[in-house]
């Protein structure tokens, strides 16, 4: 997954530049409160360029950040200015830190990236190993009631900065059988001040997941479902594209 990510990890910012890292970090501490009170260490798996950490860290969390993307870490590591955050590169199915954290939190589709039963197997198995007893585990996710409710269309968006100009166009293609949409990219770039043009191309493979066979998942891995909610707010999953779940390490509460 990494070869994914390196190629416009420098533009990742800029394409998400909309999505209220602030708002998020608000809610998700409100979830790590109520479940989980008093918890001071954070792993997140599939950090990114670090904008939900360095929210976190500014609310007294001790974060550790793991991508697999060299390029997302570079601008990571931009946001450790507290001396509470810090990153490693890992892939999400097999890294190891060696030391145990109160939470563990996997954010913006992380999940959904894993499309064989033995990839989120493996995922989960990784957050139980890096959890304390009676840690709390959260991930969001594509939930499949919404996705088939609101099939994936034909996107466009265009944004710039004062050094570039970027059009991404995403065409999704939906596989019913295995629960994934192959999302096709194509993002062009324009460097303003060199006039300089470049196109990239990739596909982010993503699938979506019924509740029912997350707690199954969770279940062999070590973890109890504790909650489940439609994504940025305490309401039951329904018709929306995006869910929070929130799992116990079994042994304690």
């Amino acid at each position: 997954m990494p070869e994914v990510f390196n190629a416009y990890a420098s533009y990742y910012d800029l394409l998400y530049k909309d999505k209220d890292y602030a708002a998020e970090g608000r809610y998700i501490d409100g979830v790590i409160r109520k479940y989980k009170p008093g918890a001071k260490t954070v792993l997140n798996i599939g950090c990114g360029t670090g904008k939900h950490d360095s929210f976190l860290e500014k609310l007294n969390y001790q974060i550790s950040g793991v991508d697999c993307s060299d390029t997302m870490l570079i601008e990571a590591r931009k946001r450790a200015i507290l001396g509470k955050l810090e990153f490693f590169k890992g892939d999400a199915r097999d890294f190891d830190l060696g030391k145990k954290f109160d939470v563990v939190i996997s954010l913006f589709h992380v999940m959904s990236y894993q499309v064989t039963d033995n990839d989120i197997l493996a995922v989960f198995r990784t957050a139980e190993k890096h959890l304390e007893q009676g840690g709390v585990f959260i991930f969001d996710f594509w939930h499949g009631a919404g996705v088939l409710n609101d099939p994936p269309v034909l996107r466009v968006k265009r944004l710039e900065d004062e050094m570039v100009r970027v059009v991404r166009i995403a065409e999704p293609v939906m596989h019913k059988d295995r629960n994934v949409v192959d999302v096709n990219y194509q993002i062009f770039v324009l460097a303003k001040q060199s006039g300089g043009y470049s196109e990239l191309q990739e596909t982010h493979s993503m699938r979506y997941f019924f509740l029912p066979e997350i707690k199954d998942f969770l279940a062999k891995t070590g973890f109890l479902l504790t909650d489940a909610y439609s994504w940025m707010s305490n309401k039951p999953l329904g018709l929306q594209w995006y869910g929070l779940v929130i799992a116990n390490k079994k042994g304690g509460m």
